[in-house]
């Protein structure tokens, strides 16, 4: 684990090269990963998920969402350093752009959700991610985590795995990886 010191300064480097290989990840499709994440999401059957809107380069959870049996929620970025907030969605939802450009649902109840489904710049073998660095996700399951238990799954092209992804003490590690190549769960 890095220091409260080191930790930003390897993080931003990290994120530098993380933004490189899923661009050319994202390049060469994605394959089957939206199934397989379905299959995994097949379990969770009328429990609450919260997904994401695809950016940029991102990989593309909205087909696996689709067919989720049970409510469907996006996040909200209500201000910097709070948790998000779920709003619920569904294909055909009236959708605007919130902060950071990413899409949101018009209006809509406010859902608390049991599953998750985490967008990432990289991942690791212990299921640590690295994110976009506003700490919107760890701050989140953290809070999740503390009231009820959560299942966090990362979301990314196999390219995104890194040999070791640099920590805090206010990192959260997922549950499960899905990628094209396959799902990978951590103890």
């Amino acid at each position: 684990m890095a220091d409260d010191v080191t930790a930003p300064n390897l993080k931003a480097e990290a994120r530098r090269a993380a933004f490189a290989r899923r661009k050319m990840a994202f390049a060469a499709g994605q394959g089957q990963a939206a199934e397989l994440l379905a299959d995994v999401l097949s379990a969770y059957q009328g429990r609450i998920l919260a997904g994401y809107m695809p950016m940029r380069t991102e990989i593309d959870p909205l087909p696996a969402m689709a067919v989720h049996q049970g409510a469907v929620g996006v996040p909200v970025i209500i201000g910097p350093g709070v948790p998000l907030r779920f709003r619920e969605w569904g294909p055909g939802v009236a959708m605007r752009e919130g902060a950071f450009g990413a899409r949101i649902p018009a209006e809509g109840a406010w859902v608390e959700p049991a599953v998750l489904i985490v967008p990432l710049l990289a991942f690791d073998a212990r299921g640590y991610r690295l994110g976009y660095g506003g700490g919107f996700y760890d701050r989140t399951l953290a809070g999740l985590r503390a009231r009820h238990n959560v299942v966090a799954v990362g979301f990314a092209f196999a390219a995104q795995e890194v040999p070791q992804v640099p920590i805090d003490g206010y990192d959260q590690p997922l549950d499960a990886v899905v990628t094209e190549q396959g799902v990978r769960w951590f103890a």
